[in-house]
């Protein structure tokens, strides 16, 4: 059973920075896409970026692509989420999730907070 645990969170100025690290456990994730989400107060969840597994290819929603870069770390069974000049707008829980290429999101981490604000 795939495990994933989110951490990175926090308190963040408008402009500022903050990488997300999601830890993955509990198989091989060869045939795998990883994804971040988010879910904002009052709103529903949100895809944000996802990265394939085995090739490192990526996508992300409009409205984060210049300034956030997912990644991973194979070796280390990792992902990560750099995010660069925070908006107020990007305020949510975040999420980290993973599938089978092919198929639904199943697993999901627990969330973490990101707040931007001054």
């Amino acid at each position: 059973q795939v495990q994933l645990v989110e951490s990175g969170g926090g308190l963040v100025q408008p402009g500022g920075s903050l990488r997300l690290s999601c830890a993955a456990s509990g198989r091989t994730f060869s045939t795998y896409q990883m994804g971040w989400f988010r879910q904002a107060p009052g709103k529903e969840r949100e895809f944000v970026a996802r990265i394939t597994w085995s090739g490192g290819f990526t996508y992300y929603t409009d409205s984060v692509k210049g300034r956030f870069a997912i990644s991973r770390d194979k070796a280390a069974n990792m992902v990560y989420l750099q995010m660069d000049s925070l908006k107020p707008e990007d305020t949510a829980i975040y999420y980290c999730a993973a599938r089978e290429q092919g198929k639904e999101y199943d697993s999901w981490g627990q969330g973490t907070q990101v707040t931007v604000s001054s």
